[in-house]
């Protein structure tokens, strides 16, 4: 157990190991990016217990690593990045995490702030209503169970015909809105049962949706590229694949807790359950969860659709044009088949990015083209009340971090811990007295996203930044949050 940042190995101000001497059975050190402030919180969860144990996993290569967002997770630290061979290294539901293919959706506009400031309050309201909140929530995009099966496979190509996407909106998703590898044989029914009703819905815990306005730019090549200008709002969408993609996990934890026991690999913790990529339990969780990451991003679609439409409906009238681009699309909750270059060699590995991002450098051939001289966007949300982010991936991220990221803040207070200490009816006052205005379906479930619950992002940033595996292209600041 690591309860001193001087058990571990200082590489910069910014880069920190446990090396493979520290315990016997680590088949790959642990490397961790944080400042000493956010390091010496990290020593209070398991976090960097968790990290070690997942280093003894088969066919790991490089590091584990941990983003300076991380914090204690299901077996593996949110903010979390491993990769395996797909010849015979491994891949795991609970690395992944519950919620596949959370993520993050920047939707940009030519509105002024204080073009729209006398309606910031309706805009949020009529968001709230028209974007469906909750636990279990319903009331998307109702589906037959055909035309869902195709949404699955599809992805994006789906959302374009049946007029909720935009081309350039697949342009500018990760993987163009659809994870090649689907299978919806491998879904259970349950899963399809608790999915079927849920597209289009925001869901609950740190989901939301978040107008903001752009009050930096700090790379103006980069900026113009993705169409931010100062003073201009722009709008957040968060979440994931709601019920579907839980379903999913819990079937495969479920049933890998027998399976591993097929292929003669030893655990250090049962939450690390997993199986050979290569095998036909491998193929099978694949397959249902490149399934539930279309699921999600077809559901963050449909959001930015009625997000749009609000939009309209609301400042139409007053402003004229309301359209809203899409900056990017991208999942901080996945595994993905990827080359990269290890020890002087290229190799095919899962990478596992959990709470993390993909932040691939410029010249990534799956860029839109006036991406690729500049690098990926990489989209930071804070807390509410607290700045948020748009980075750009560098060629730095390639070769240190598997071309990954920070995903955001990162807890530092459990949900239960949160809710004790915080009142969410104080906190909607507190916000909206600095001018953010606040939509939520539940006062306990305000108080569990408030911003004392997290670590300061602008730390996560600078970190990423000066160890340079993102750079900063633009800051924003809220105005108007729903959560679910």
């Amino acid at each position: 157990m690591i309860h001193s940042i001087q058990q571990l190995d200082r590489i910069s101000d910014y880069v920190w190991q446990i090396p493979t001497s520290f315990r016997k059975d680590m088949n790959v050190p642990a490397r961790i990016y944080a400042t000493e402030t956010l390091m010496e919180k990290a020593t209070e969860d398991r976090s960097l217990e968790q990290l070690v144990n997942a280093t003894t996993l088969p066919g790991l290569v490089g590091y584990a690593l941990a983003m300076p967002d991380f914090h204690q997770g299901y077996g593996f630290p949110v903010g979390g990045v491993l990769a395996s061979r797909t010849a015979d290294g491994i891949i795991s539901p609970g690395i992944v995490g519950y919620d596949i293919n959370c993520g993050v959706r920047v939707l940009a506009s030519n509105i002024p702030l204080e073009a729209a400031a006398d309606q910031i309050e309706r805009l949020n309201k009529a968001l709230f209503r028209n974007c469906p909140t909750g636990v279990g929530r319903g009331g998307g995009v109702q589906l037959r169970e055909r035309e869902f099966e195709n949404l699955l496979h599809k992805g994006g190509k789906w959302a374009v015909k049946a007029g909720y996407a935009l081309p350039q909106d697949i342009d500018r998703t990760e993987s163009s809105g659809r994870l090649p590898f689907a299978d919806v044989s491998h879904v259970s029914s349950k899963a399809f049962e608790r999915g079927i009703t849920q597209l289009g819905t925001l869901g609950a815990g740190n989901h939301f949706i978040e107008v903001d306005v752009i009050d930096a730019i700090y790379d103006e090549e980069a900026a113009a590229a993705m169409g931010l200008e100062l003073g201009n709002l722009v709008v957040q969408i968060h979440t994931g694949s709601r019920g579907f993609g839980h379903q999913v996990t819990t079937d495969y934890l479920r049933e890998f807790q027998s399976a591993v026991k097929e292929y003669g690999i030893e655990l250090v913790d049962r939450q690390l359950v997993c199986v050979p990529f290569d095998s036909s339990h491998g193929r099978a969780y694949y397959g249902a969860m490149n399934a539930a990451g279309n699921f999600a991003f077809m559901n963050r679609q449909v959001l930015a659709w009625r997000v749009r439409k609000t939009f309209d409906e609301v400042l139409k009238d007053a402003i004229g044009d309301t359209s809203l681009h899409q900056v990017y699309d991208i999942a901080h909750n996945i595994a993905k088949v990827e080359t990269h270059e290890v020890n002087g060699e290229d190799v095919e590995v899962v990478v596992h990015r959990k709470g993390a991002t993909r932040a691939f450098g410029p010249g990534f051939r799956e860029l839109p083209k006036e991406y690729r001289d500049i690098g990926q966007p990489v989209l930071v949300p804070g807390s509410m009340g607290t700045s948020s982010w748009i980075l750009a991936g560098t060629a730095t991220s390639m070769s240190q971090t598997f071309g990954s990221s920070c995903h955001g803040a990162g807890r530092v207070m459990s949900r239960t811990q949160a809710k004790k200490s915080i009142r969410g009816g104080e906190l909607r006052d507190e916000l909206e007295i600095q001018g953010v205005s606040v939509q939520a379906g539940s006062l306990k479930g305000l108080a569990e996203e408030a911003p004392a619950a997290y670590k300061d992002v602008d730390q996560v940033v600078e970190t990423v930044h000066h160890t340079g595996i993102a750079r900063q292209v633009a800051r924003l600041t809220p105005v108007a949050v729903v959560k679910g």
